[in-house]
């Protein structure tokens, strides 16, 4: 098995970016949703399952390390205007680094093989690493066992829960119920793993990796 893509969402709910290499630490992918659009009334987040929008601008980073979206510095007039287009006037944006920006634990991983039975574009999952190399839906028996890819190791908590956002064609945003219910139906509900950073440190696309057997945390 080995790292077959790699992606980091540095505003959430917004589509990523796919990279070569990727830092990780216990907070997950350095640069991954370090900014958050919010509720300027009640404060609370707002994501693409209610304002799926969102999915259709871009956040990546710039060669400073600050968000960008579509290009254009995260807090800027440009991207303010951009994101209360896409998720109403009451939208607005800022940095946050705590946990909750995460909707379970830091890191997702997803697999070729449960991919390839879905049968679907990828990034309708937003995983954060792609392992290649899996035989079918191997993955579903991979909870409470861990990834070593170098120097850094991986934990895997549980299957994700998928939810509306899999509905949403990733370029088009055109809805199409059909895939969260074939999810559903075909995959109990779940697909990809909810992981996190055990051991911290660089991981690059093409990169082998090993499974082990579980430990702190599992």
């Amino acid at each position: 098995m080995y790292v077959a893509e790699l992606w980091r969402y540095p505003v959430k709910s917004l589509a990523g970016e796919r990279i070569e290499a990727a830092e990780l630490r216990p907070d997950g992918i350095v640069g991954d949703r370090n900014v958050v659009v919010y509720d300027q009334a009640s404060g609370r987040v707002i994501t693409s399952r209610t304002q799926p929008k969102l999915l259709g601008l871009h956040g990546t980073l710039g060669p400073d390390g600050q968000a960008l979206i579509d290009g254009r510095p995260w807090d800027g007039p440009e991207s303010a205007e951009a994101v209360r287009a896409a998720a109403g006037r009451q939208a607005g944006l800022a940095r946050y680094d705590g946990p909750q920006r995460f909707d379970v634990l830091p890191l997702l991983v997803a697999t070729d093989g449960a991919i390839a039975a879905l049968g679907e574009d990828r990034r309708r999952l937003r995983p954060n690493i792609v392992v290649g190399g899996v035989d079918g839906l191997t993955e579903r028996s991979w909870p409470g066992r861990r990834l070593r890819i170098g120097d850094v190791m991986i934990g895997l908590d549980s299957l994700r829960g998928r939810c509306i956002m899999t509905t949403f064609h990733p370029d088009t945003l055109v809805q199409y119920v059909n895939v969260l219910r074939r999810i559903r139906r075909e995959f109990g509900g779940e697909l990809a793993l909810n992981a996190w950073v055990e051991a911290p440190g660089t991981i690059r696309v093409g990169q082998a990796l090993e499974m082990l057997d579980g430990g702190a945390g599992s």
